[in-house]
């Protein structure tokens, strides 16, 4: 019988030995090397490098942490949960474990004595978690692996076994994380069942590179200046072991008399030279390789390093975007799943109860500016009145779209519960005539005066006489200016507010950057802010209104005789403003002149 070769499918040339037993690449294969957890401890404690891999996406995956999406009330209570049991720093401790072990848990603490069985969240009453406990891979080993197809739980472990006792946990009570995720845990040499490798088994080499290339670099500062002297028959005078003291205490006062004077005194047949070392290149290497271990650890040298990007026009901002990216992806898709069953115990533990409408979003962790957030909303807003002016679609489903929008733009991030609570008519505004068609037609243009009276001002006028102050306006005067063109407008090319309330009414919650100071000659204004009054007098602005000031900021002036008060001294009105809907008006020149103050 012959001998019979298969060739296998890729390239093969019997010339260079490419593909066949003899080509020098067929001899290079994969071998395990699995750290142990001294290696991992001490390269954690002694290398500023592994560190780094191991702490940043784990602080950065919490530095923003996430928002509710709730009501105010519920929010606060929420947020008070987490605070109190410290899910944020119990969250970052137990991935950074899991990240240098290979896995942590965070054990659900809810003062059951059997906690083999499974957790059930609906069990649960306002206070139901009582602590949180954060345990490493080296805490927890798992029991036999669960094999029923029909179980959710199939492949992982049935329970957790607490180290050096009897003691059983069953998963739905463990936050559980991994480091790199194994694809099979049954070809996993010498890790444990149900855990993950540490993130530093892959980059291991990388990291030992970067650490050998600096200190070679650094033992070469030593060999930065060598000095050479030639010696006549210098071999054959080092047989005789007088001669050699002698050499090498003339040596040492040569060498202590150049270092005193700065010169060398030699015999006149002997020869001195100097070698200095050349450094040019060795910045090059050195950054070769932190980026190689940068890339090993996806994450970006500007992040790693903490250092400025390199190269003309770079701004690094792609590196960091990308790598933002990253960390939101695991959010999503790692630390979302692992702590579902907390949140759903957390919320029952803050509310008593379970809204099925609550959830949350990760905060971003590319920070926008203010101006980047105004222009957003801004845009949103434009956006959506330019398709409501089309008329294209039904009202109902652009409201429903509208809202979703403002919602996930993060621009009205309380939209939500606000519609749920007042409910989503919109007041007919008289402009809609019979079949549905809007009446269309210029008006005459005139001077424009957009207030709201405040509904709420008995509250206001009580704050300022206990500020100090003696007489204020009348409650009847007390509004907030959105716009004053002197500049003839067509009030019809101004579209109609949007609101938070069906009666056309705006309320600017309690709260937030308050300030008493004094406008021109005389008058005294409380200044809020208030986003939907920006974007509205902006919205005037783009309808060809004028402002003679230099920037917008919705006030409300209670007194022109602020008497002997202190500005500096008084504590704002931080309650809620309940401001009444728009009133339009032409400019009165001679307003002033009606005011009297009681």
């Amino acid at each position: 019988m012959g001998v019979v070769r298969f060739l296998s499918d890729k390239l093969v040339n019997f010339v260079a030995n490419l593909g066949t037993e003899r080509d020098k690449a067929a001899g290079s294969f994969y071998a395990p090397v699995i750290l142990t957890d001294e290696q991992l401890l001490n390269a954690y404690r002694g290398a500023w490098f592994p560190r780094k891999v191991v702490d940043i996406p784990a602080k950065d995956a919490t530095r923003r942490w996430r928002a509710w999406q709730a009501s105010k009330r519920q929010i606060e209570k929420i947020e008070a949960e987490e605070k109190r049991l410290q899910v944020r720093a119990r969250t970052k401790e137990a991935l950074i474990k899991a990240r240098l072990w290979g896995g942590a848990a965070i054990f659900i603490g809810t003062g059951e004595r059997d906690t083999s069985k499974p957790l059930t969240p609906d069990r649960l009453g306002k206070g139901g978690i009582k602590y949180l406990t954060v345990m490493s891979r080296r805490d927890l080993s798992a029991t036999e692996q669960d094999r029923d197809v029909m179980s959710p739980n199939y492949g992982k472990p049935k329970a957790y076994r607490l180290g050096g006792s009897a003691i059983e946990i069953h998963p739905s009570r463990l936050v559980i994380f991994t480091g790199a995720d194994i694809p099979d845990q049954d070809l996993a040499n010498g890790n444990q069942f149900g855990w993950g490798d540490s993130v530093l088994q892959a980059v291991f080499e990388a990291i030992q590179q970067i650490d050998s290339t600096m200190a070679n670099v650094a033992s070469l500062i030593f060999e930065a200046k060598v000095d050479i002297i030639r010696v006549p028959d210098f071999m054959q005078g080092m047989n005789d072991k007088e001669y050699e003291k002698k050499l090498l205490e003339r040596f040492r006062l040569a060498a202590t008399a150049k270092g005193i004077n700065g010169c060398l005194l030699l015999d006149k047949e002997e020869e001195y030279d100097s070698k200095s070392a050349n450094f040019s290149t060795l910045p090059d290497i050195i950054d070769r390789f932190l980026q190689n271990g940068c890339g090993a650890a996806d994450i970006p040298a500007t992040r790693m390093l903490s250092q400025s990007p390199a190269g003309m026009n770079s701004t690094g901002e792609a590196d960091l975007r990308n790598y933002y990216d990253r960390i939101q992806s695991s959010q999503e898709l790692d630390i979302t799943p692992a702590m579902s069953v907390l949140d759903e115990c957390l919320v029952r533990s803050a509310l008593g109860s379970r809204p099925p409408e609550i959830h949350y979003v990760w905060n971003s962790l590319w920070q926008t500016t203010a101006k980047e957030r105004a222009d957003i909303g801004k845009t949103t807003a434009e956006t959506i009145k330019t398709i409501g002016e089309t008329k294209l679609f039904p009202p109902d489903a652009l409201s429903k779209a509208a809202e979703t929008l403002l919602v996930e733009n993060s621009v009205m991030p309380g939209l939500e519960s606000a519609l749920e609570e007042f409910g989503t008519e919109v007041p007919d505004d008289g402009q809609e005539e019979e079949g549905g068609t809007t009446k269309l037609q210029d008006a005459a243009a005139r001077t424009l005066y957009v207030s709201r009276k405040v509904l709420n001002a008995g509250a206001i006028i009580d704050w300022a006489k206990a500020q100090g102050f003696e007489t204020t306006l009348p409650a009847e005067d007390l509004h907030v200016t959105v716009a004053y063109s002197k500049t003839p407008v067509d009030w019809m090319a101004v579209a109609q507010a949007w609101t938070n309330k069906p009666n056309g009414n705006l309320t600017s919650s309690g709260g937030g950057p308050r300030m008493v100071e004094q406008f021109g000659e005389g008058a005294i204004v409380l200044l809020f802010n208030n986003t939907e009054l920006n974007w509205r007098h902006q919205d005037i602005l783009d309808a060809g209104a004028s402002w003679d000031w230099p920037d917008y900021q919705p006030h409300i002036t209670f007194t022109y005789q602020p008497g002997s008060v202190d500005l500096d001294q008084v504590e704002p009105y931080r309650g809620v403003i309940e401001l009444g809907p728009e009133v339009f008006e032409e400019i009165t020149p001679s307003w002033s002149d009606d005011l009297n103050e009681e």
